[in-house]
């Protein structure tokens, strides 16, 4: 049994399926995304976990990490 993001096994899923040229660069493109969110995803629960236990940071480092998080994730593709 596998404990693979679904974000993650759907972009995998996308990546490998024999899709016709024309549909082929659009599932490249959502299994690109997929990746990127769930990056995203992981960074942002990693700066709220680490703002809840508060260890070893300060509140301003805290903060300025939980902004590039959201910063990074708000970033749009062209």
């Amino acid at each position: 049994m596998t404990t693979q993001p679904e974000a993650l096994r759907l972009a995998d899923k996308m990546s490998n399926t024999g899709w016709s040229i024309g549909c082929a660069w659009d599932c490249h493109q959502a299994s690109v995304e997929l990746r990127r969110l769930h990056e995203s995803n992981t960074e942002l629960v990693k700066a709220l976990e680490e703002m809840l236990d508060g260890e070893g940071k300060s509140f301003r480092e805290l903060c300025e990490q939980a902004r590039a998080a959201i910063n990074k994730a708000e970033r749009t593709t062209p």
